[in-house]
Formats: C-alpha cells, sequence, structure tokens
C-alpha cells in the first residue's frame, strides 16, 4: 500500500499547472526501535505534558506555540496567525529557474520526495514539465512549505515522474573553516600517491545498493533472538585501533592484502528479501516445531518493529 501523501497542490512552469502529489522516497519504519521500560515493573514510559511551574497536566486543546524573547517571556502564536503569512508555496510549486546539477553543493541536500499527478487529471502538463526538465538536463528550482517551513525544492525526471530533493538554505550550513583551519600541511610524496591510486584500483567497482547489508540491524536482531530465547548474551571482541608508524609500509602492505582477496572473488549472491510474515516473526511460531528443533536451528531473520 502506497504511503500517504504529504502536500497535494499544483506544480506550475509560467503558465503550466497541474495539481501533483509530493510522496516521501525514503523509509526507516523497518528499522528495529526500542520503547522505554520501568525496569522495576517492566511497564512502558508514558510522557506527559505538565504546565512546567504547577506540574499540572494540560491537555492538548489548551496547548498553543509561543516564541521566547525574552527569559520566561513568551508570545503567543496561534494557528489563525500563521495561516496568516501563508506563502504561495503553501500549495504551489512554482519553478523559478533552471541549474546544472553539479552547481547543487552535495551539503545543501536534505531528503528526497516523489511527485506524481495527483487523480486523473494534468497528466499531459506534467508530462510536458517532465521532458522539458530532461531534454535540457536542468534541474528545476521551487519553492514548497511543508510542517509549516518553506523549503527549496530541486525536481528532476525519475521514470515517468519526478524526485523532489529538499535543500537547506545557507544560514543552515556551517563554515568548514571553523572545523578544518586546524588540520596540518603534509606534503605527500608522489610515492605514496601511486601506492594509494593503487588501492582505490583494486577496489574499484560501481555502486549497488544490493550489496550493502545493515550489519547493525542484524546484530540486534540476532540480540533479540537470543535474548528472547534465554540465551547468555556474550560481548563481542572490538577491533582496536592500530598506530601507524610507518605510512609507506602500511600502503605497501595494504596492497597487498587487496590484491590477494581479489583473485578469489566471486559474484556476490543477492540476499533474499524477507517475506512480510518473517519481518513479524524473531523465532519460530510455537507448536509448529519440538524445542529441540527450535533450539538447534538458527532462528528466521527479521524482527517486529515497534515504535517507539
Amino acid at each position: 500500500m502506497a504511503p500517504r501523501a504529504n502536500w497535494k497542490g499544483f506544480l506550475r512552469l509560467s503558465l503550466v499547472t497541474c495539481p501533483v502529489a509530493l510522496y516521501p522516497a525514503t523509509s526507516e519504519s523497518e528499522k528495529i526501535s526500542f520503547n522505554q521500560l520501568n525496569r522495576q515493573t517492566g511497564h512502558r514510559i508514558k510522557y506527559l505534558k505538565v504546565d512546567a511551574d504547577t506540574g499540572d497536566e494540560v491537555p492538548n486543546e489548551d496547548i498553543v506555540k509561543g516564541y521566547e524573547f525574552d527569559k520566561g517571556q513568551y508570545i503567543e502564536v496561534t494557528k489563525e496567525d500563521l495561516e496568516e503569512v501563508a506563502l504561495d508555496s503553501t500549495r504551489t510549486i512554482e519553478i523559478d529557474e533552471f541549474v546544472d546539477k553539479t552547481d547543487i553543493d552535495p551539503r545543501y541536500l536534505i531528503r528526497p520526495y516523489y511527485l506524481r499527478p495527483d487523480g486523473k487529471a494534468g497528466h499531459d502538463a506534467f508530462a510536458v514539465i517532465r521532458e522539458t526538465i530532461r531534454e535540457m538536463d536542468k534541474v528545476a528550482i521551487g519553492r514548497v512549505v511543508l510542517t509549516n517551513r518553506e523549503h527549496i525544492i530541486a525536481l528532476e525526471p525519475l521514470d515517468k515522474g519526478l524526485m523532489g530533493t529538499l535543500l537547506r538554505y545557507p544560514y543552515e550550513v556551517r563554515d568548514p573553516k571553523e572545523y578544518f583551519d586546524e588540520i596540518q600541511e603534509v606534503r605527500v610524496t608522489k610515492d605514496m600517491l601511486d601506492l594509494a591510486r593503487h588501492i582505490v584500483d583494486q577496489k574499484a567497482g560501481s555502486f549497488e545498493p544490493d550489496k550493502f547489508e545493515d550489519q547493525y540491524e542484524k546484530a540486534l536482531v540476532d540480540l533479540i533472538n537470543q535474548k528472547r530465547a534465554g540465551k547468555v548474551i556474550r560481548p563481542t571482541e572490538r577491533p582496536k585501533g592500530e598506530n601507524v608508524v610507518d605510512l609507506m609500509d602500511a600502503l605497501r602492505k595494504s596492497v597487498g592484502r587487496e590484491a590477494a582477496p581479489a583473485k578469489e572473488a566471486k559474484p556476490a549472491k543477492k540476499p533474499k528479501k524477507a517475506s512480510a510474515s518473517q519481518k513479524e516473526m524473531l523465532m519460530p511460531v510455537t507448536g509448529k516445531k519440538s524445542a529441540k528443533e527450535a533450539a538447534t536451528k538458527k532462528p528466521t531473520a527479521g524482527a517486529r518493529r515497534k515504535s517507539a
């Protein structure tokens, strides 16, 4: 089932307009999350909204937004006040300009969204805008209001739709000089560069996301399985960092180390995706297998996801 749209409105290029819907392109709902519990009772912790001075619980209908302009002094801002400052981008993504993708500094990228026509109308206009961007090999820049904030959005063709990436404003990007000024100037010799390039060549490949597995998520599933099975949790040995005394020697050893596995490398098999039922189980269902079989066979992958 497709997720609910985060935003609905119109996409406009000059006088060409079409209704569109914006959907999140990524999700973290499959990651394991934890609830906070009372260690003494095992009960889940519940947060209450209370008055900071009286300690009394405050119902949602009595909670309003406020801006602290001085210590302990607030200006109340109502929902109606916020609607008064509503911008055109609240309902319309107006394409302001077209830029080269290489012009966009990666530090300004926030998160991707999918943009598609909303309903049966407007597919022709959407296709014209999409193919114009594709033909010009540019990225369209506009603005959109999400969660009561106006964002810059970069639009580019993706299959039959558009991918919109939210961008940061300049004041949100920190100056690198604050972090890099104290880095020492070091002379890197040609021999060092040659060895390092050789290591890079041995590791060269194309980016295929399916080759990567979330090792931490896998370890969490294994940990929970072991705890549910009543097993003793033993800490794993952590890798120790070593001081590099001779950089050239370390580079030479790295070249040899990377060359050895390359000769025996075989195409990696793509991991099978867990079915919906697997994701809901940490251990075999009681009654389907004997306790002895369940103890000897490794539990199936996947874990119940609970929101914190």
